[in-house]
């Protein structure tokens, strides 16, 4: 099983969009690992950013981060990174097709309501950025038999 982060930013927050952003990935079949409220230091916002560090917008980027607080989750699946993109849509939520949580709720590149890992190696590294080891959970289900054959789970 696959592990990625998911980051409501403030916009989801400010808008009170947070139940119906986690229902999305609740209703696909993904299993929430962790979540937690935080408010992002500049630290931690400078090192999630640092591939930006030279852009103009970089720190416009950081103050839309630390506007309010944002919840940080943990979700897992079977390709759960690829999952949870493709129910976010694409990062311009201008361009993001209707179904997907950009196309439904943003109208923006920056405020696009929701960051996702885009690889397991980057969702890695996010997440040990974000939580120790005693905030993620691994736990039995029962709906795994419901969301999964069992040759998918064995492997």
């Amino acid at each position: 099983m696959e592990r990625t982060l998911v980051i409501l930013k403030p916009g989801t927050i400010q808008r009170r969009l947070i139940g119906e952003i986690i229902n999305r990935f609740e209703k696909k079949g993904l299993i929430l690992a962790g979540m937690k409220m935080i408010w992002l230091s500049d630290k931690i916002l400078s090192e999630h950013y640092a591939h930006l560090r030279e852009k103009p917008f970089f720190q416009r980027v950081k103050n839309s981060m630390n506007v309010c607080p944002v919840i940080v989750c943990c979700w897992e699946g079977l390709d759960a990174v690829s999952v949870v993109r493709t129910i976010t849509g694409a990062t311009n939520g201008r361009l993001a097709p209707p179904g997907t949580i950009r196309g439904d709720y943003s109208m923006s590149i920056q405020e696009n309501i929701i960051h996702a890992s885009d690889s397991l190696e980057t969702a890695s590294v996010e997440l040990k950025r974000f939580f120790n080891d005693d905030e993620l959970f691994n736990y039995e289900t029962i709906l795994k038999l419901s969301l999964y054959a069992n040759n998918e789970l064995d492997s």
